[in-house]
């Protein structure tokens, strides 16, 4: 007894009339009859009262149609979960996140992207750029995102986006009543760099801004992370370059204003992921980080 057979007893089964059924079933009448002889023969019992009026279900038919029609609907779904893994629609995403990014871009990306795959489960995890090049390689993680990362042989990045940068700065501040900032402006304040633990980082990029300036930063504090920098901003240690993302910590006493150089200044935002990951998942969340459009996601 195959699935063939089960569909055919259920469709008879409701019909109660083989003519009906065989045309249900686009097959002609005497294949049917062979298939529910079958059925009957291998189970040893009748499962159709053959009467003058018409046909009616046994006890043997009443039972076997309860277990037919779940069985059917758990073809119908595997078929249904299979077809939907294959387009990306359901399973799971590990996504690997870093320092200011979290505060704006990447949680509306997520948030597009879950509102096209609502059956995705999203996991994210905090991680270094070491960290996520070994979670990837180690098969932990689907994607990260991060900062002035180089692609490897087994390790593709792409950029999503080139944000502007920032300063952040006490609203007392005399340069916060100007509309921006220049980098040599810059250059005569107490600069707070971060982060302190990663090399080649986003502290090495704004030191390279002012080199390419000719000019010195006066490097006060290097610190952990993005949100100890705006802390002491707030609290007056010094000034500290942002990207655009960062401005969404809003702590007391600190504005933001744009840092201007020529060319304007700006910090990359990429994704990495495997080079030989041909998931269907990756593939549907890397369709929707090209399309993202992060001017539009306020």
């Amino acid at each position: 007894m195959d699935l063939r057979h089960l569909k055919s007893f259920a469709v008879l089964a409701e019909e109660l009339n083989f003519g009906r059924a065989a045309a249900r079933l686009h097959i002609s009448q005497p294949p049917l009859t062979r298939q529910i002889q079958l059925m009957e023969s291998e189970l040893g019992t009748q499962l159709f009262d053959r009467r003058p009026k018409g046909l009616a279900l046994t006890a043997a038919g009443i039972t076997l149609l309860d277990d037919a029609r779940r069985i059917l609907g758990l073809v119908d779904a595997a078929k249904d979960r299979a077809a939907q893994a294959g387009r990306g629609e359901i399973g799971r995403l590990d996504v690997g996140i870093f320092g200011s990014a979290i505060f704006h871009y990447i949680p509306r990306l997520l948030l597009q992207f879950r509102s096209l795959y609502p059956n995705v489960q999203i996991s994210l995890h905090e991680q270094t750029k070491a960290e996520q090049i070994q979670a990837l390689r180690e098969r932990r993680l689907t994607i990260g995102f991060n900062r002035h990362v180089r692609s490897e042989p087994d390790i593709a990045v792409e950029t999503v986006y080139l944000e502007p940068l920032l300063v952040a700065l006490p609203c007392g501040h005399p340069l916060a009543q100007q509309a921006a900032i220049s980098i040599r402006e810059l250059s005569q304040q107490p600069l707070i760099l971060y982060p302190n633990n990663t090399r080649e980082g986003f502290a090495d990029h704004v030191i390279s801004l002012f080199d390419h300036e000719g000019l010195q930063a006066q490097v006060e504090l290097e610190v952990k992370d993005v949100v100890t920098a705006v802390a002491l901003v707030s609290s007056g240690f010094g000034l500290c370059v942002t990207p655009e993302a960062a401005s969404s910590l809003q702590l007391p006493g600190v504005v933001y204003r744009p840092l201007t150089a020529d060319p304007s200044p700006t910090v990359d935002l990429v994704c990495l992921y495997r080079r030989d990951d041909a998931s269907p998942i990756l593939t549907a969340f890397l369709d929707t980080v090209r399309k993202f459009q992060p001017q539009n996601a306020s």
